[in-house]
């Protein structure tokens, strides 16, 4: 198991949001995006898993992570950020799994 990277969001020292990142093979799993529930839609969370994908290590090919399967706020996040259901990969009990391909870096 890899381990995970932490990136956090601090504002006058107060912790408002967190997320995490790991490579496994050539798929960085994202884990663990949370935001302050008084700070929610002002672009935390959107600012966030930009970050954690930007700084996904060059051998990484695709993003996963997974959301309770209720979830619709969050599900409505990720499809809006281009991550699309994969009902073909397990997550945890009452979790749905949702992936994303990485873009080529634009040539130089």
């Amino acid at each position: 198991m890899g381990e995970w990277e932490t990136y956090v969001v601090r504002r006058a020292g107060r912790l408002v949001g967190a997320a995490r990142g790991r490579l496994e093979g050539d798929t960085w799993e994202i884990g663990r995006i949370m935001v302050a529930p008084d700070l929610r839609g002002q672009g935390t969370g959107r600012r966030l898993l930009e970050h954690v994908e930007a700084v996904a290590p060059p051998a990484a090919t695709s993003y996963v992570l997974f959301t309770g399967a209720a979830s619709t706020r969050n599900l409505r996040f990720y499809k809006r950020a281009g991550y699309r259901l994969r009902p073909d990969l397990d997550g945890p009990p009452g979790a749905v799994v949702l992936s994303k391909r990485r873009r080529a870096p634009a040539a130089g």
